[in-house]
């Protein structure tokens, strides 16, 4: 089983089957809360839904092309986290997360997000990180701009999000960005 200890109360664990339960609860317990940004809610109305999420994370992780983690917090599943995307040929990833309504403040997914930036660039030696955002998202935004990233440009109407379509910032960090950052979260 696949662990990233972050520190003594936050940890990353690949998903499996055995988290459905867990994470369907957390999504019923913060639907409106993430509705607002996130365009599979209305897809999730069902334990089995979550559970198709997770079977098909698996397959992403078993052909390389994704890593989806839970995040642990005092060994308590309160989202989930990480690479949405891995293109191996260009060396890139995109990360994506949520967090449980309860849990947000902590700054979580600031630590969260950079030992998946960390892991990216250490462990799977990767050239560049992307993470996209609605533009409106000022929580979300905040945590690569907290990190260091670069915002590369907007995507005009990158995503329908139930009755309206959303623009998005990509922001970008380089590898060899990265190394010469001092962050502390």
């Amino acid at each position: 089983m696949f662990i990233y200890k972050i520190n003594e109360e936050l940890s990353l664990k690949l998903i499996d089957l055995n988290d459905g339960a867990r994470i369907y609860e957390l999504t019923d317990q913060s639907r409106a809360y993430l509705r607002e940004w996130l365009p599979w809610l209305d897809y999730t109305t069902k334990p089995e839904d979550t559970n198709e999420f997770i079977k098909m994370s698996i397959s992403g992780f078993a052909d390389r092309k994704s890593v989806t983690t839970v995040i642990l917090f005092k060994g308590v599943i309160v989202g989930v986290a990480g690479f949405n995307s891995i293109n191996w040929s260009n060396k890139t990833a995109q990360i994506g997360y949520w967090l449980g309504k309860e849990y947000q403040g902590n700054g979580i997914m600031t630590k969260v997000t950079k030992a998946l930036v960390e892991y990216a660039f250490n462990e799977l030696k990767l050239n560049k990180v992307e993470i996209r955002v609605a533009t409106e998202n000022i929580k979300s935004r905040s945590i690569p701009e907290r990190l260091g990233f670069i915002n590369e440009g907007c995507i005009r109407q990158a995503e329908w999000l139930y009755d309206h379509y959303v623009d998005h910032y990509i922001y970008g960090m380089l590898a060899d960005e990265w190394k010469k950052q001092d962050i502390t979260t």
